[in-house]
């Protein structure tokens, strides 16, 4: 990989990995539901310009369903679901649970695309589960009644991410990537909007707050799908996945900078693992089937 790739790939994983952190702070105002609405709407609006400058058709009419389904999927409801559970977990554990997404992938590519279970891919998901045990039953955040949910919530948003990339593999025709970013971020705007009334803003955000919203929607969520595709394009999509290795470490180290969140030596183990099955799985995957895992926090 060229240095220019090595910096996008960290840059990427320096914004996905700030997204926990931007979702922290801007739930507790805002609750699970705006906080997910505003970002999907900065983010889309973000991707309209781009789209603009970069004169790629939205192709909306022919592919509104697509969009829909993905951007429900794959962002509506993981990324409610990942702020029902900022509300009650660190960024150190919301950054280790995002990274068990592969293995829900390689048990959804089985099931559903009858994709082959290898003895690796089984290895790696014991490896994963054990280190999110680890995490649960010896970090140190009290395992109380919400934090359970917390933690089943961003499961259920893993495994959302993984659905959506299958649903994406069983498509015979897709639009260009960017297209797909913004048309599914369009259509996350519009399938969140009847949730609000039941679940709106606690309170009004302060300036602070506000500037985490948009450092949500545009710096982690709009502008880090361009980065992707970029890195796709020019070193192929299995080298671009690395870059899950690489979020639990910024996403850890923004939340102790910024929250004074603790990392003990128990939460660097568990996370440690999580990765080790996470490699293990993604190892034996082809440039082709990698590239459907597009869709990331």
């Amino acid at each position: 990989m060229r240095v220019v790739d090595v910096a996008r790939l960290l840059a990427l994983a320096a914004l996905w990995g700030g997204s926990f952190l931007f979702m922290r702070v801007a739930v507790v105002p805002l609750g699970p539901i705006a906080t997910a609405e505003l970002r999907v709407l900065l983010a889309a609006a973000a991707l309209l310009v781009w789209l603009r400058v970069a004169g790629i058709q939205l192709t909306w009419r022919q592919d509104w369903q697509l969009f829909l389904v993905v951007g429900t999927v794959n962002s509506a409801a993981p990324f409610a679901l990942y702020a029902f559970s900022a509300l009650h977990l660190p960024v150190s554990y919301l950054v280790v649970l995002n990274a068990t997404t592969p293995f829900f992938g390689a048990l959804v590519s089985a099931a559903w695309l009858g994709e082959r279970f290898t003895a690796r891919a089984a290895l790696g998901l014991v490896a994963g589960v054990g280190g999110v045990a680890m995490l649960v039953r010896l970090g140190p955040v009290p395992l109380t009644s919400p934090v359970v949910w917390a933690i089943v919530a961003a499961l259920l948003a893993a495994l959302c991410y993984a659905v959506a990339a299958a649903y994406l593999k069983r498509q015979a025709r897709t639009p260009a990537p960017a297209a797909v970013a913004t048309g599914s971020q369009l259509a996350a705007t519009f399938a969140l909007l009847p949730l609000l009334p039941a679940m709106p803003p606690i309170a009004l955000p302060s300036s602070g707050e506000w500037i985490a919203v948009v450092m949500l929607g545009v710096l982690c969520t709009g502008i880090p799908y361009l980065l992707y595709f970029r890195l796709i394009a020019d070193v192929g999509a299995t080298r671009a996945l690395t870059v899950t290795f690489l979020i639990p470490a910024f996403g850890m180290l923004w939340g102790a900078v910024f929250l004074g969140e603790t990392i003990t030596g128990t939460m660097a183990a568990g996370c440690g693992l999580v990765l080790l099955g996470t490699a293990l799985i993604l190892w034996r995957r082809t440039d082709g089937g990698a590239i459907a895992l597009l869709p990331k926090p």
